[in-house]
């Protein structure tokens, strides 16, 4: 596939090199140019010039800021996503990282009203970036929890998912987005609170079928 990745921070950077690693041709935007190029050289990417530049191409592009930025980021890419697939790796943590900060369901569903003319699938949000690149643990494969309302994207995405290494696991449409988000969120206060070395994944164990 053809991805766009915006934001180079550990969650952008880790999937660029996970998704570069897989086969797919990653094209990447950070706050500054300096740092795109420099995650870019380090991952096997292209760095693109601006948001606008990098998801022109793509097939897929991932949301990878901080949660506080999907609705600038939203306003500035909508035109240029019509049609493609957006994921939403974010998680709407509030400024003191004590909760998060949702106006509607899923914070996922605000995006999804900005970018209206694109299909958003919430992924990745649940999976820590120092997992991106070691899907599995004890010879389970981790699990890659997604949501959407559009069924040819979520498609899409657990292609992508795959690819990496994950088992893909459909959790519904968007109004399930808001329990990714709450896991996700649980995983970030266990590991801060007990000090644990941000590794821990999900993963369903027994019979699913």
């Amino acid at each position: 596939m053809r991805i766009a990745i915006i934001g180079a921070g550990n969650v952008g950077s880790a999937l660029s090199k996970a998704a570069v690693d897989a086969g797919h041709a990653v094209t990447l935007t950070a706050t500054s140019p300096e740092k795109a190029a420099k995650v870019a050289a380090e991952t096997g990417a292209r760095a693109a010039a601006s948001n606008l530049d990098a998801v022109a191409d793509a097939d897929v592009v991932v949301l990878a800021v901080p949660g506080s930025a999907v609705g600038a980021v939203a306003q500035e890419i909508a035109p240029a996503v019509r049609g493609k697939v957006v994921v939403d790796a974010t998680n709407p943590l509030n400024a003191t990282f004590t909760d998060l900060d949702i106006e509607e369901t899923a914070a996922v569903q605000t995006l999804q009203r900005l970018v209206n003319d694109a299909a958003v699938v919430k992924a990745f949000n649940t999976i820590f970036a120092g997992r991106l690149g070691t899907p599995t643990e004890s010879g389970h494969r981790l699990d890659a929890f997604y949501a959407g309302d559009d069924t040819d994207a979520k498609k899409v995405v657990a292609e992508l998912l795959t690819s990496l290494g994950f088992r893909p696991i459909d959790a519904g449409g968007l109004r399930m987005a808001r329990a990714l988000e709450e896991m996700a969120f649980l995983n970030i206060a266990l590991n801060a609170g007990n000090n644990w070395p941000w590794q821990s994944g999900w993963a369903l164990l027994g019979p699913t079928v």
